[in-house]
């Protein structure tokens, strides 16, 4: 055996994990262990000095393990790993630019055909459906109160409730009955219109939105603008539509990490868009390509120039990326440019998975380390 696999895998998700390896010349498995701590693969390859090649993940306790117990073996970074953690990379990236995703608004054109600079015209809000029907209800009450007719009449012509027939006959002026609605009315009505336009365009922050209404004659608190968004964020309805709807974060995440050439029908057109409206977005694009061909070419002497170049940008969650790349730098730089890969390893957990939900997660270690090495 010269090219062992190690990977780890989960009797209960975030609570308990086991290790595998597996050779990956016959794709058989050779060990399980309890934890998925350096120190019990160090044990295990310190009888094994036959083994010149270690794939595993990006996990510091297995780059430990493995140089404790095999100095003499070269470490390969999984390739899977590796592009899996710069899509994490990539969608934070595109989350924080998620504002500039939205489709530009058409431009106003002046009287000679240019945009016009001047500010855009707020119409005061209309008056409110409820205060108007509050009023015509107001004016109708009194005049068949005034008319002689009882309350229960006058609350079966309109079908008003009695309650509110002696609400509307009790005040004298319909202002007091309006005033008293006004407060269980949601003061941010007149400015949905804002709110919702700015949420599509990815704006969810409540502190910013009402900022932005206050200037618009808003005179209400914060938290009736985090009240009316609430109902977004948690899926109970739906922003309405006013255009093109912008894409996800995940979407452009996905354009992004998919081969242009594999981008079919509409798709091949959609990353252009943002990559055109945000320098930046086209910077990771590029970037991402470029990892993709040192990966697919087996370029693992061009590392170091990537990681710089990245380094020198102002990708945040890039540069993070590419700055703990550093901490694995040789492991990751033969997972560029060796043959070797994982993949052997993924069809054993995923038996291990298919075990463990068959004994629903109780049958320890002893059980799968006897069906998975004991079967062949």
């Amino acid at each position: 055996m010269e090219v062992l696999g190690v990977d780890d895998f989960a009797f209960r998700k975030g609570r308990h994990y086991g290790t595998v390896l597996t050779e990956m010349a016959t794709h058989r498995p050779l060990h399980l262990y309890d934890g998925r701590d350096g120190e019990g693969l160090a044990a295990w390859l310190r009888d094994q000095p036959e083994v010149t090649v270690i794939c595993r993940d990006r996990s510091s306790g297995y780059g430990e393990g493995a140089r404790a117990g095999a100095p003499q073996a070269e470490q390969v970074a999984d390739r899977y790993h590796l592009w899996a953690n710069l899509g994490q990379a990539v969608e934070k990236t595109v989350n924080a630019h998620r504002s500039r995703l939205a489709e530009p608004p058409p431009a106003r054109a002046g009287s000679h055909g240019t945009p016009a600079a001047e500010p855009e015209v707020v119409q005061p809000p209309k008056e409110l459906k409820i205060v108007s029907r509050l009023r015509e209800q107001h004016a109708a009450a009194h005049e068949l109160w005034g008319q002689g007719i009882s309350k229960a009449a006058i609350g079966r012509k309109p079908g008003l409730h009695q309650a509110t027939v002696r609400k509307l006959v009790g005040t004298r002026s319909a202002d007091d009955v309006v005033a008293k609605s006004l407060q269980r009315a949601h003061i941010v009505d007149p400015y949905v219109g804002h709110l919702h336009r700015r949420w599509n365009e990815g704006i969810p922050n409540a502190a910013h939105i009402c900022q932005e209404i206050q200037e618009l004659g808003y005179s209400g608190s914060e938290l009736a603008v985090q009240r009316h968004l609430r109902r977004y964020r948690t899926g109970r309805g739906h922003v309405p539509d006013p255009g093109p709807k912008p894409p996800s974060v995940r979407e452009v995440t996905s354009w992004i990490m998919t081969r242009p050439e594999h981008l079919r029908g509409e798709d091949a057109d959609k990353p252009h868009r943002p990559r055109e409206r945000d320098p930046e977005l086209n910077r990771l694009t590029l970037h991402v390509r470029k990892f993709a061909a040192m990966m697919t070419g087996r370029h693992g002497d061009r590392l170091e120039d990537w990681i710089a170049d990245v380094e020198r940008g102002s990708l945040a969650p890039l540069a993070g990326f590419a700055r703990n790349l550093r901490h694995d730098f040789d492991a990751v730089r033969n997972g560029l440019s060796l043959p070797h890969s994982s993949d052997a390893v993924e069809g054993n957990i995923n038996r291990l998975k298919m075990l463990n939900r068959q004994t629903f997660g109780r049958a320890g270690l002893n059980l799968p380390r006897k069906r998975v090495l004991l079967t062949r």
